[in-house]
């Protein structure tokens, strides 16, 4: 099967559904794909109850709301997403590029923007949850409603940690933060927020075992100190996660680490191939939903002279005549 479309955004997370929409408003014909089946990136399927507070607009804004309201914003230009679809090769054409798809499909298009995020991303596994997921620990907590009245032990020390520990307090029947160091990677406002709520944090302290016929306990031992066990019905192993490209690395593209090199535009080193959000790097980068916003919009913009050269750069706001 083939499609054709003026511009393929890689990767439906909140980049790629704002640039979704803006390339609609400079009146491209777009498809986005994914490989995840729901549009929203990382958001989506890590996060969707986090509050997240460092939205433009927004003091306060639900994962799942603001990705409903990009998908909503998007839905006017009618871009055609292609979701639960890896993106494999590329290749120069005639007049741009085709992309194939792990399902056989053929996506020809006069432009491709990466919007990956962080590429296919794997949770790093907990050596004494082996066995155990699905059967009471998790490593993400989509909905939090699952957890009302639980006792709920979260394994590290990062802000998604501390991030579900705020969510899950109000809920579950007790929360608990096991840390193996002393230290915490969690933004310092976020670890204290989590301290006042009084909910315990054990430090220096490592998970032994999960155990019962359905999870009932966990033992933990503190350096240096005694063996605790731990009621818990749910453990969040929120340990971060292992991410790569995925045959995007095999593309041709100038990386770093994970991220791909752009210039000023957007633009990596191969033609009408542009980046924007966490998967694009470049000197001085901050990586924020706000900038992949802000990037995304730059991207199309360029790429919207370089499919038109008669077209402007700067295409008015978009509030303009209305």
């Amino acid at each position: 099967m083939e499609r054709d479309v003026d511009l393929l955004i890689v990767g439906a997370g909140p980049t790629g559904l704002f640039a979704a929409y803006y390339a609609g408003f400079r009146e491209m014909n777009v498809a986005v794909v994914d490989a995840l089946p729901e549009p929203g990136g990382q958001v989506t399927a890590m996060y969707p109850e986090k509050m997240i507070f460092d939205v433009a607009g927004f003091p306060a804004v639900r994962g799942r709301d603001l990705v409903n309201g990009l998908v909503e914003q998007a839905a006017q230009f009618k871009p055609n997403y292609l979701l639960g679809r890896q993106a494999r090769t590329c290749e120069s054409t005639e007049d741009g590029l085709r992309v194939g798809l792990a399902d056989g499909t053929s996506i020809n298009t006069k432009a491709v923007l990466i919007t990956a995020g962080m590429g296919e991303f794997n949770p790093r596994p907990l050596p004494a949850g082996d066995g155990w997921l699905g059967r009471g620990m998790v490593h993400f907590v989509p909905v939090l409603a699952e957890h009302t009245g639980q006792h709920v032990v979260i394994v590290g020390g990062g802000d998604s940690a501390f991030d579900w520990a705020l969510a899950l307090h109000p809920i579950a029947a007790s929360v608990k933060i096991v840390h193996r160091r002393a230290n915490f990677r969690a933004h310092a406002a976020t670890v204290r927020q989590v301290r006042e709520l009084g909910v315990e944090i054990i430090t220096d302290a490592e998970v032994l075992a999960l155990r019962g016929e359905t999870l009932s306990e966990v033992d933990i031992k503190v350096k240096g100190g005694d063996s605790r066990t731990l009621p818990a019905q749910t453990v969040v192993a929120a340990l971060g996660f292992t991410a790569d490209l995925g045959p995007i690395e095999s593309w041709g593209l100038e990386l770093d680490h994970r991220a791909v090199l752009v210039d000023s535009t957007m633009k990596t080193k191969l033609d009408r191939i542009y980046a924007a959000g966490d998967v694009a790097q470049y000197p001085g980068k901050v990586k924020l939903i706000a900038t992949g916003f802000g990037e995304a919009a730059t991207a199309v913009n360029n790429i919207a002279v370089v499919l038109n050269p008669s077209a402007h750069l700067f295409p008015g706001h978009s509030s303009d005549g209305s």
